[in-house]
């Protein structure tokens, strides 16, 4: 007698209901967006699953399960106090006007140091045609240097001093004296302008006067004389020279 084996239906796949699907990924959002507590999330899920599909295995439920705990400390991380960042109180400048006001003075004040440390410590008192230089001249001593050009050309200090004399002088015509740092005098004459008075302080190449033809001249030109003592006039040409300024 053949026995007839039933096969048993255990084995084939239930379909799933788009009901069920819909309700389980409710469940799911409800964890991520913290409407629920971490703990209550698992129970609830796995009641769902099992009262909706008794018969399924528990173990189609778990990812879902172990999905749903991971979305829970997710939620749990992302509600933690944030850090918060410390920030300097804005306050303002006090006495911003007289800071820039010193910054100005201060630049200035190293500009004008600059230009000092780079001006030249001699300089040429004239630019033209050297016409006469320094010894005896029509049965006198010519105690100096005849540089020519036009009038109003620049003369210039040789170096930094003070004004002693700046005016009319007898056979000059104008003359300016400088007395200088190192205790020589320079002479200028025949000038037909004067740029500076007794007493004036000027620097080395500092515009002084304009050349003339004043006093007893042939041509509108500039006498110089240099005195490195103070007294006894000696030749500009070498004193130049030994200074790495050419007199030509």
């Amino acid at each position: 007698m053949r026995m007839t084996t039933q096969r048993s239906t255990g084995g084939r796949h239930r379909k799933i209901t788009s009901s069920q699907t819909t309700k389980g990924r409710i469940a799911l959002v409800a964890v991520a967006t913290g409407a629920v507590s971490t703990a209550g999330i698992g129970g609830a899920a796995a009641a769902q699953i099992q009262a909706q599909n008794p018969e399924q295995s528990t173990t189609a439920a778990t990812p879902e399960i172990e999905l749903a705990a991971n979305a829970a400390e997710f939620a749990a991380s992302s509600e933690a106090a944030p850090q918060i960042l410390a920030i300097a109180e804005y306050k303002p400048v006090a006495n911003l006007a007289d800071q820039l006001t010193k910054a100005v003075e201060h630049n200035t004040f190293r500009t004008e140091i600059d230009q000092a440390l780079r001006a030249p410590s001699v300089a040429k008192p004239a630019e033209g045609a050297f016409t006469s230089g320094f010894g005896p001249r029509w049965g006198t001593l010519h105690a100096g240097i005849d540089i020519a050009n036009a009038v109003g050309t620049p003369i210039l200090a040789v170096m930094d001093g003070t004004v002693i004399d700046s005016g009319p002088a007898s056979g000059y015509g104008q003359w300016i004296r400088v007395q200088h740092d190192d205790g020589a005098v320079s002479v200028y004459g025949h000038m037909e302008t004067l740029a500076v008075s007794v007493g004036d302080r000027v620097t080395a190449g500092q515009n002084i006067a304009g050349m003339g033809n004043r006093g007893f001249s042939t041509g509108s030109h500039l006498h110089f004389e240099i005195h490195p003592n103070g007294n006894g006039a000696v030749d500009p040409v070498p004193w130049f020279a030994e200074r790495g300024i050419t007199i030509q």
